[in-house]
């Protein structure tokens, strides 16, 4: 019997979940998710306080969590929540103190990993150490809150 594959999205802990949704929408080529609709409608059947809304350029927003998809990737057209590679960004009260677990790689393509990595310092990201093994080179970075990633 063949098993169905499982959607899934990688959930980011976040101090500030839009800014993050921002940086990583940029530096991956990926859309900010608008729940707008979906938020509006929760809010007029009293499923959501308005306390748990902000405004996020000019459109309502969850205020503890937002996602970023990719553009090719299907959208659920009601909820505006993507139904393929997504980043959930989620607001947590506790800094990152320990090294990620789990963290991305980011490919460019051959030849544009330092075109890449300055274009990722200019959107606020920041080379942490430059790596040359015999398996290949790579630079580990950290966004703006510090989580880790590579560029290979």
């Amino acid at each position: 019997m063949t098993q169905t594959p499982i959607h899934w999205k990688l959930v980011i802990d976040a101090a500030d979940p839009h800014a993050q949704a921002e940086f990583w929408a940029a530096a991956l080529g990926y859309e900010v998710e608008d729940n707008a609709a979906f938020i509006e409608r929760l809010l007029e059947l009293g499923a959501l306080p308005d306390a748990a809304t902000v405004d996020f350029h000019g459109r309502r927003a969850f205020r503890d969590l937002i996602a970023v998809r990719h553009p090719d990737d299907p959208c659920d057209p009601e909820k505006g929540v993507g139904l393929g590679r997504r980043l959930l960004f989620q607001r947590v009260p506790e800094p990152k103190s320990v090294k990620n677990r789990l963290h991305l790689d980011l490919h460019p393509g051959e030849g544009r990993r330092d075109g890449e990595v300055e274009r990722l310092e200019g959107l606020g990201a920041s080379v942490l150490r430059q790596v040359k093994e015999p398996a290949g080179e790579w630079v580990v970075m950290a966004d703006p809150e510090g989580n880790e990633f590579c560029v290979a």
